[in-house]
This record gives C-alpha cells, sequence and structure tokens, in this order.
C-alpha cells in the first residue's frame, strides 16, 4: 500500500478498530469504567471476583450469582501435575513471564473445551484460566526457589488465595482489600497491546489459550507490562528518600527515560494511579516498607515538576507489589493474573462478532526491479 492509498498513522495511535461494551476509556478527561461502572467505585467497593463477572456477562452479580461464580473458579484452582512437573525442569533463572507463556499453552492441552469457540464454552474457559494462571505463576515461583507448591486453600477468596499460594502465609486484611483493588485496576484496559493481540489472534478463529499465550508475550515488553519492574528497580536504585533530588538531576541531565510515567492514551492522568498511590501507602506503612512509598512520592514531585509527567497506574503499583512481598520480577505475571478477566471477555466478545483483523502497511522500500541471475550479481 503507498500513501497515495491511505493515511499512514504509525503505531495505530488513536484509530478505532473495534466496538466493545467492556471498557469506556476517556482519555482526554481521565476516566474509565468497566461496563458503565466508574473505576474508583469498582476497585473500593466490589471484589475481583465481581468485576470478572461483570466483565464476562455484563452486569454485576446478585448474591447467588456471585456464591456460584465464586464455587466455579474456587473449583478450577488446580493445575495438572504435569504443569508442576514442567516447572521443575525449567532452568531456575527463566523469566516467569516466558514461563506463565508456557503455561497457558500447556493448559489448553488439557482443557476439556480448548477447541470450543462457542459463547458457551468460551466462558467455561475464562473461568478456568482466570484460577488457574494465579495458581500456576505461584507454584512455579515456589519450584524455583526450591519449596514445594502451596496448595489452594477453598475459604480464601481470589485476591486472598494468591497471596497464600505465593508466601505460604495466610494475609491480613488490608494486604488482601489493596491486593484485590490492584487486580481490578489491571483487569481491562480497551485496546492496548495484549488486549489488541488477543483480539488479533482470535479473530482468525483460533482458540482462547493460543490467545492468551500472545497476549503474556505483548504482556512481558517493558514499554507494556513490564513497566512495573522497571519502576521498582528504579526506587531500588536510588535507595534513599535523601537521595531522590540527585538521581532525579543526574537522570534529567542524562535525558534518561524513567518508567511509570506518562501514557499513550490519558492526557489528564491516570485515574488507576491515583486510586493506588492512596492504597500503597496505607500498605508500605503496615509492612514496614515506608521508604519505598516516600521515595515514590518525592520521584514523583521532582519529575511532574521539572517536566510535567505524570504517573500512571505502573508507578504506585510498585512500592504497593513489593510491600506485600511480591518479587519484582512477578510484577508483570501479577498483572496478567489481573488482566486474563479483559483479556477473556474481549476474545469472547471478538468471537461472537469476528471479523479477520488484517491492517496493511505502507511500502517504503526500493521500487520494482529485474531479478538478476546469481551468476551475474
Amino acid at each position: 500500500m503507498t500513501k497515495e492509498d491511505s493515511a499512514l498513522i504509525r503505531g495505530l495511535e488513536g484509530v478505532v478498530a473495534a466496538e466493545t461494551r467492556l471498557c469506556d476509556l476517556d482519555g482526554k478527561n481521565g476516566r474509565l469504567a468497566y461496563v458503565g461502572y466508574d473505576i474508583d467505585e469498582l476497585a473500593r467497593k466490589a471484589t475481583f471476583e465481581e468485576v470478572t463477572y461483570l466483565l464476562l456477562y455484563g452486569e454485576l452479580p446478585k448474591a447467588a450469582q456471585l456464591d456460584a461464580f465464586t464455587v466455579a473458579l474456587t473449583a478450577a484452582r488446580e493445575i495438572p501435575r504435569e504443569l508442576t512437573q514442567a516447572f521443575r525442569l525449567m532452568p531456575k533463572a527463566t523469566d516467569p513471564m516466558r514461563v506463565l507463556q508456557a503455561a497457558v499453552a500447556t493448559l489448553g492441552m488439557s482443557d476439556p473445551d480448548t477447541t470450543d469457540n462457542s459463547h458457551a464454552a468460551n466462558v467455561r474457559k475464562a473461568i478456568r484460566l482466570t484460577s488457574q494462571i494465579a495458581t500456576a505463576i505461584c507454584a512455579h515461583h515456589r519450584v524455583r526457589s526450591g519449596q514445594e507448591p502451596v496448595a489452594p486453600a477453598a475459604g480464601l477468596g481470589h485476591a486472598a488465595n494468591f497471596l497464600y499460594m505465593l508466601t505460604g502465609q495466610r494475609p491480613g486484611g488490608a494486604a488482601v482489600k489493596a491486593f484485590d483493588a490492584s487486580l481490578t485496576l489491571y483487569a481491562e484496559h480497551e485496546l492496548n497491546a495484549s488486549t489488541f493481540t488477543t483480539r488479533t489472534i482470535v479473530s482468525t478463529q483460533s482458540d482462547m489459550h493460543s490467545a492468551v499465550a500472545g497476549g503474556v508475550g505483548a504482556l512481558k515488553g517493558p514499554l507494556h507490562g513490564g513497566a512495573g519492574e522497571a519502576v521498582m528497580r528504579t526506587l531500588m536504585e536510588i535507595g534513599e528518600v535523601a537521595s531522590v533530588d540527585a538521581f532525579t538531576e543526574k537522570a534529567l541531565a542524562a535525558k534518561r527515560r524513567l518508567m511509570g510515567f506518562g501514557h499513550r492514551v490519558y492526557k489528564a492522568g491516570d485515574p488507576r494511579a491515583a486510586i493506588l498511590r492512596g492504597m500503597a501507602e496505607q500498605a508500605c506503612r503496615e509492612s514496614g516498607q515506608f521508604q519505598w512509598y516516600q521515595i515514590a512520592v518525592k520521584l514523583h514531585e521532582r519529575i511532574g515538576g521539572a517536566k510535567g509527567l505524570i504517573p500512571n497506574v505502573d508507578f504506585y503499583s510498585a512500592p504497593l507489589f513489593y510491600s506485600l512481598a511480591i518479587p519484582v520480577d512477578l510484577f508483570t505475571p501479577v498483572i496478567a493474573a489481573g488482566r486474563i478477566a479483559g483479556w477473556s471477555a474481549n476474545i469472547i466478545e471478538q468471537h461472537d462478532d469476528n471479523r479477520l483483523i488484517r491492517p496493511r502497511a505502507e511500502y517504503v522500500g526500493p521500487g520494482r526491479r529485474a531479478f538478476v541471475d546469481i551468476t551475474k550479481r
């Protein structure tokens, strides 16, 4: 395709590629809603289970519906024994996101609905994957740390069970609430790179596990899900509040790119960041890790004052996750544990009203040339 045929829009920025009933993202005014419900209310008042139900079914559940849904999620937590054995064979230094991608593909090998792309089958797969991804992340971490996986606890909700399987300790109420809210804040975000990847994959009539594995691969990049890890490593590099000023001056002089600031879509600030900031403050205080929150706040002030940049959701999720004893290289898998709700809902939406996603590219290579035989080149 040439310039005369169509205008080039690098990165597809601003291009509307799909209709959705799932996510209303108002970048101009800094607002976000899932199926009509403001993200602030969902993060503060609803559980991740309720939000997942909302994305899959289009309505918040009634009490009986939530009970049944929770039972289904709880029943789906176990992962195949063969997958845990595979974790033991993997190099311990393997990136957890690469392991998660392989785990999702492996789960597709044993799912009873793996090749069934009907609406009902996709909902069943979505429920199973939401629970199994959490278990897989925690089981692999335990195995690579030389520990035995912790079996899921039937009496714990999704967020509490994740932290329990990860650490082997039952978490406190404040930690559970903060982690549950973070899963909700990451659950859905319109056509971000990973979600667009999942929709592109299933637009070929591929299956949910293949699409989610592709989504994990897209989320792995530092310009998408990996930003939170980079933020925490920056905070650890700074080390103490007193060092923020010197670090900022040096970083600005070197024109160093600092992750966790700015957003492609939000122009008035990421509404999720403001919610996480308050939760991070409380969690860091209670865990004895308050210095990371203090460093983050001061860095926010210095970079904001110098460059006018506003933190995005990944900036304050970093000290929050770290205060919950989540290892830095598990920050992105944790985002996947929340985003599976949105990925699966988008996959279902794409399958229900599908058109193959096939954009064009503008050719900028050499003009047409005559072929030259190898003996004359």
